[in-house]
């Protein structure tokens, strides 16, 4: 039996995962669960699963949370960084889930590697901003890294048993969002509304849209740089509205492997949990009888241009990923609040990325100095072109 930390277990990373739980009781428990500030979910999630530990955003959510759960059936209420932290390491749990949702994700991943344990790692931010640094501590510390976003468990899963020689290219796969087909001189017209309808796939606001700006696959790029040890130039991002084909691999003897199934992220999620077994998921197959037609094509960089300055954050390195990624997010934040346009997104980045003056040491320090600036930096822009 595994027995699990599930961090941003109120998201729909974590939910996910809680639903395989419930299917499969005799393969996992649940030591601890971290969410924000989403409480009646979460105290649901306490009574079904019975955690040792909870952590949720600060001190007065706490009291909330505790206030709603009888005293007999209440477990250890942590809150705040510090919390995070712990749940991410606690000492029970094999496995520690990361669904946070950004850059609060960086320290409790640090954490769970720094106790040696195996991490799934949905949250792509801490990859993003430090990827070099945790993967640097969890060679240290003896801890694994599995992948959870779709696109990074279809590699990881086409590259297993293989030798690292053998890969020429990584071919990531992008749906192209909900604006693939939209006249591009009516982008700056777009509604948040609009921007998280996605045609495919079930995400959460932020990583919605980021797969309508192309930003996720950019930060997808820096991931996968971080999770194979591939440059930039080896990482190819093709669009592929159908999103059955979740990501490929080209070796060097031009075989291109794929993996392939329906948009749903149970598989990833399950494959994550239970590795190295398969769970029984029931999952439907993509209906290839049914003249299913797969379609691919390169981005379109003018439709796009977030992919385009996350690539450059990719090839400068250092503590430039850390800035982009700060930047985007308080772009999607501005947005999503109305207080900037759509087309400003990649406006914000740009000047955040123009602004930061890239370390090529990727310390902790670094990385949350370039963090910070990068953030001062976006939010100056948005102040100064509210629109």
């Amino acid at each position: 039996m595994k027995r699990l930390s599930i961090l941003g277990s109120t998201g729909s990373i974590g939910q996910g995962a809680l639903r395989i739980v419930a299917r499969f009781p005799e393969r996992f428990a649940v030591k601890a669960l971290a969410a924000h500030r989403r409480l009646e979910v979460l105290a649901d999630q306490i009574r079904r699963f019975r955690p040792e530990a909870v952590v949720v955003a600060d001190a007065r959510a706490a009291r909330d949370l505790a206030a709603s759960l009888p005293p007999a059936s209440r477990p250890e209420i942590l809150c705040g960084e510090e919390g995070y932290r712990r749940a991410a390491s606690w000492p029970s749990a094999d496995l520690t889930l990361n669904a946070i949702v950004g850059a609060a994700g960086l320290l409790p991943t640090l954490a769970a590697v720094e106790a040696g344990k195996t991490v799934a790692i949905a949250n792509k931010e801490t990859l993003v901003m430090a990827g070099g640094l945790v993967t640097r501590r969890a060679a240290a510390c003896g801890a694994s890294l599995l992948p959870v976003d779709s696109e990074h468990s279809a590699v990881f899963q086409c590259l297993e048993g293989r030798s690292p020689a053998e890969l020429e290219r990584i071919l990531l796969t992008a749906s192209g969002g909900p604006f693939l087909e939209r006249p591009v001189e009516t982008l700056a017209e777009v509604t948040p509304e609009e921007a998280l309808r996605h045609p495919n796939w079930s995400m959460g606001a932020k990583i919605t849209v980021d797969s309508a700006t192309l930003m996720n696959k950019g930060l997808e790029v820096i991931e996968a740089m971080r999770l194979f040890s591939v440059p930039p130039e080896r990482i190819e991002v093709v669009v592929h509205p159908q999103s059955i084909v979740h990501s490929m691999v080209a070796l060097r003897d031009g075989t291109v492997l794929a993996q392939m199934g329906v948009p749903d992220m149970a598989a990833a999620i399950g494959y994550a949990l239970s590795y190295p077994e398969r769970l029984p998921l029931g999952q439907e197959l993509p209906a290839f009888a049914a003249g299913l037609t797969l379609s691919f094509r390169a981005p379109d960089p003018v439709r796009f241009p977030c992919l385009a300055l996350a690539l450059e954050a990719a090839r400068a390195g250092g503590t430039a990923p850390a800035a982009l990624n700060a930047a985007n997010e308080e772009a999607v934040g501005a947005f999503l609040e109305r207080r900037i346009g759509f087309g400003d997104i990649p406006r914000v980045v740009a000047h955040a990325l123009r602004r930061h003056a890239a370390e090529a040491e990727e310390s902790l320090e670094a990385v949350l100095e370039a963090d910070r600036e990068a953030r001062a930096a976006a939010r100056e822009w948005i102040v100064r072109n509210r629109a």
